[in-house]
Formats: C-alpha cells, sequence, structure tokens
C-alpha cells in the first residue's frame, strides 16, 4: 500500500467467511429493528471562500458561501442504521432551540422516527461547528471550530421520559447500540434497563468516549486504540498488544466480544474462547477523513448481529464499512449496495 513493497496486511491473516453468507447478511438488514441510545449531536459545517486578512486581527475574513447540517455523534449512528435500511429507534434527547429543529429534521429526512426523541426546554443541542474556507473550485478545509456543550438540568423528568421509551420500543427490538459521548444521557442504569427490556438474545453494543467501564455489562463493545489505551494504562502496539488490551477490556465489561478499531491498522477482534481476528483497513490505508467513523462501525456491527450475523461476520462487514465511509469528507454514512461492492472487491473475503 502506498507504493511501499510490503506484502499486502491481508496476507497475514485468514478469513473464513463466504461472501455469499455476508450478502446475505446485509439483505436482511431491512428487515432488522435496531435501539440507539445515546448522544445526538448536530455537525454544522459552516463553508466560505477567503477575502484577506483582517485589520482587526490576524485572522483571515471569509466570505460566507453555505452551511450544510449533519447527523452527529450517537446521531450519525442513527443516520448509518437508516442509509443502511434499518428501521431505527432513538432514544436521546435535543434541546428545544434551533440546532435541535434542525438536527431532528436531518434525522427525520434520513427516514428516522423522531417523534420519540426527547425535546428539553432550555437545554442546548450539543452542536459541533466546523468552519472551512477555501476557493470557489477548491477543496475546503478546516481553519476554526467551537462546540456547543451544555449540562443537562439536575431533575430525572427527562430521565424518567428516555426510561419509558427505552422500555417501549426495546421489546420490539433485534438489537440495540449504545452510543456514549459524554454528555450525559448514557447511564449504567439506562444501560441495564435496556438490556432487560430486550428479547432474549438480542445484543447490546456500546461505544463509548473512555467511559465504557462505566457502563456495565455488554454483548459487545466497539472501542478506538485511545480507548483501549484508558483500560491498560499505555497505547497497545502491534497486534499482540492491542488483542491483550481488547481481551482486558472484553473481561472487565463481562462482554461476548470486543471489536477493537485501529484507523488505518483496521480492526481486531476478540471473542470468547476464540483466537483474535486481525482485519485490515478496507480499500485504502490514505484516509480522506475519519469523521464519525467510529459510529459508522458501531451502526454497521450493531445491524449486523440484528440480522443474525455471527461477531466474526459482523467485524467483516463492519469494517468494509468503516474503511467505506472514512473516503468520504465530513461526516458520512454507507448503503448496502456499498457494502455489497465492497464484498466482492475485498481481497481478504473469500471462500
Amino acid at each position: 500500500m502506498g507504493g511501499s513493497c510490503r506484502l499486502p496486511s491481508w496476507a497475514r491473516i485468514a478469513i473464513v467467511t463466504a461472501p455469499a453468507r455476508l450478502h446475505d447478511i446485509i439483505e436482511c438488514f431491512a428487515s432488522r429493528r435496531v435501539v440507539l441510545y445515546g448522544d445526538l449531536v448536530l455537525d454544522r459545517f459552516v463553508l466560505g471562500t477567503p477575502k484577506r486578512i483582517s485589520r482587526e486581527a490576524p485572522v483571515i475574513i471569509l466570505r460566507f458561501e453555505t452551511q450544510r447540517d449533519i447527523a452527529g455523534g450517537g446521531a450519525n449512528a442513527l443516520a448509518n442504521l437508516a442509509a443502511l435500511g434499518a428501521t431505527v429507534l432513538p432514544v436521546g434527547v435535543v434541546g428545544d432551540d434551533e440546532t435541535g429543529s434542525s438536527l431532528l429534521a436531518v434525522l427525520a429526512g434520513s427516514g428516522v422516527d423522531v417523534g420519540g426523541i426527547v425535546r428539553l426546554p432550555g437545554f442546548r443541542t450539543v452542536t459541533k461547528v466546523r468552519i472551512l474556507a477555501g476557493g470557489a473550485a477548491s477543496l475546503k478545509h478546516q481553519v476554526a471550530r467551537y462546540d456547543i456543550e451544555d449540562h443537562l438540568p439536575a431533575h430525572n423528568g427527562w430521565r424518567e421520559a428516555l426510561m419509558a421509551r427505552l422500555a417501549n420500543v426495546a421489546p420490539g427490538a433485534h438489537a440495540a447500540a449504545v452510543s456514549d459521548y459524554g454528555y450525559g444521557v448514557v447511564s449504567a442504569d439506562g444501560v441495564a434497563r435496556l438490556r432487560s427490556a430486550l428479547p432474549a438474545g438480542a445484543p447490546t453494543v456500546a461505544d463509548s468516549r473512555f467511559g465504557l467501564e462505566s457502563l456495565g455489562s455488554v454483548d459487545g463493545a466497539t472501542p478506538n486504540l485511545e480507548e483501549l489505551a484508558a483500560t491498560v494504562g499505555a497505547m497497545p502496539r502491534g497486534d499482540e498488544e492491542v488483542a491483550s488490551a481488547a481481551e482486558a477490556l472484553r473481561k472487565k465489561l463481562d462482554a461476548r466480544f470486543v471489536a477493537a478499531t485501529r484507523g488505518s491498522d483496521g480492526l481486531t477482534l476478540v471473542e470468547t474462547g476464540k483466537a483474535a481476528l486481525h482485519l485490515p483497513v478496507f480499500g485504502t490505508d490514505q484516509v480522506a477523513d475519519v469523521t464519525g467513523a467510529g459510529d459508522t462501525v458501531l451502526a454497521t456491527l450493531t445491524l449486523a448481529l440484528a440480522a443474525g450475523a455471527k461477531p466474526q461476520d459482523a467485524a467483516v462487514i463492519a469494517n468494509l464499512a468503516g474503511g467505506i465511509v472514512v473516503t468520504k469528507l465530513g461526516t458520512a454514512t454507507v448503503t448496502r449496495d456499498e457494502l455489497h461492492r465492497a464484498v466482492d472487491l475485498a481481497p481478504f473475503v473469500h471462500e
């Protein structure tokens, strides 16, 4: 890859996954119902063309061109689930403000039923504003970012509404994804209630910004390397260290599996009673944008499990999805057609 003469990374692994089985799993996505319990975020992109340096301060003055609002955080996982054809059951909170209205409109436009999302008066919807600059015919680059991060109120009215929503939607779901960005929506009590309300055998998969161990027991988790490092106290390097750290986290969570995302090094899966599986990145290790890639992996892996996949097959499909989404600029989603093409093209997926 990238002009090097080393062996391709897929040469060091043995995949025993039949492409036909992966295609069947992907086709089942449209019949599945998945709960998404998590922090809903609006990603706002403000695009402009540089005019000149300001006389007031050493900063670029931009001529405003347009604004794009996209689902971020747990809302991005929702959008990915919808793009893959699933019926998504959101459990989350937005503010009763302009950005909350925009986020709900974005989700509704992607096919998500937003009727059960709690709108909280006085709460400012979590929003990440990225300012991008570039010429009219050139690629825009991020020059600044600011985040709106409010605190949820101390009273439990909103949390009681979330618990009621969980109790209402979980019994009809095939799986659940937990997307914890640390903004206070997700709690150990909520995860426990979610798991108890799901049908027998329906898995719960969690992704958390440095808080996985506080969420209690889950069936699976999708940490990145930084989150694994928080578990073992040092950044894991190489396949063996990553597998060891993932196994340590799996035991702490009493989970069936952990799928650790590794950026340009792909994904490592550890599963109870099985050898670690190291999946190379799909496509290229020269990524365009990693924004939201973890949300895509969480959504795709959970949906594959909901469709009846075993963790290994689910991890392969999620890894393909992650490889696709990082080739797209900004927060993005993946479709079933893209996944079908990836199954056919991936050199490490074969009979």
